[in-house]
């Protein structure tokens, strides 16, 4: 079985049958399908190009035309804005009517310790949804900043007074403000990616050894990359140690991940945590 655990529809040109056809084509059973709300004035243009311009990000009712019109192939992903004072009835009703099982993609402009924020991990964690986030890299760690500085979830050592606050929730890591932090070089790497080597002293492999409920998608070029940096061995060594908290992601619609991981030699067993049975434990599926 395959189960992709981080997907979108309305993306790159894909409205939902276009994603199941790719699903088709690569072998996916099952893709986790993400919302994501954000409001327009923290909304990077530049994603115009890729998500539907008739909306801004990727609204729930998206989420719910999929998976009403293929029920068998998509589970329901919702992130609304922790910061709206109806965030959580919303999410609850989201969740009893529409069968969402995954808060996510949550991509705005917050601190993960803020009490707001903090409320709703914790409501995620008593409604056993796993909470999918993006951290992007914030103008401070950029040697050139934007002139609009489009960061969303700063940032990860915030992440761990969440993780420490609210042992109950599951939180899955995504997005290249997480995944350059494979490497102790995470804080001064001149590129959003990084490509050279990894050293010691990366806060991901630090905060997965201390936290149990910090899990990872390998979904788009961030985490792909992070396990791809030299020296020769360091990506396979990262997926065996934490095997038992790694899901597989595309975010996109190609097979370079996957691609990867056959290359890397892992026991059927690994492989086999990595891309389904660690997702089917996070989120049975009825079916």
């Amino acid at each position: 079985m395959l189960i992709d655990s981080h997907q979108h529809t309305n993306w790159h040109g894909k409205d939902c049958a276009a994603v199941v056809a790719d699903m088709d084509r690569a072998g996916i059973d099952v893709s986790w399908l993400l919302s994501w709300e954000v409001p327009e004035h923290e909304y990077d243009p530049g994603y115009y190009h890729v998500f539907d311009p008739r909306d801004v990000g990727l609204p729930f009712t998206r989420i719910v035309e999929a998976c009403t019109r293929f029920p068998s192939r998509f589970v329901a992903g919702y992130a609304p804005d922790p910061r709206r004072h109806d965030c959580i009835e919303r999410l609850e009703a989201a969740v009893r009517m529409h069968g969402v099982k995954v808060y996510g993609e949550l991509k705005v402009r917050i601190l993960f310790d803020d009490p707001d924020v903090l409320r709703v991990f914790r409501r995620c964690g008593e409604l056993k949804l796993p909470v999918v986030f993006h951290i992007d890299i914030p103008a401070r760690e950029r040697p050139k900043p934007p002139a609009r500085d489009y960061w969303y979830c700063v940032d990860i050592d915030r992440l761990e007074t969440a993780l420490k606050a609210c042992p109950e929730t599951i939180f899955v890591g995504h997005a290249p403000g997480f995944w350059r932090h494979i490497s102790g070089d995470g804080y001064t790497a001149p590129e959003a990616y990084p490509k050279g080597e990894v050293t010691p002293g990366g806060r991901v492999q630090a905060l997965m050894r201390q936290y149990p409920n910090l899990y990872a998608d390998l979904s788009a070029g961030s985490g792909l990359t992070a396990i791809s940096r030299p020296p020769q061995g360091q990506g396979r060594a990262f997926l065996l140690e934490f095997q038992d908290r790694l899901l597989f992601g595309r975010d996109c619609f190609d097979d370079r991940l996957m691609d990867c991981l056959k290359t890397q030699d892992l026991p059927r067993e690994a492989f086999d945590k990595i891309t389904h049975r660690n997702a089917l434990r996070l989120v049975p599926l009825e079916r």
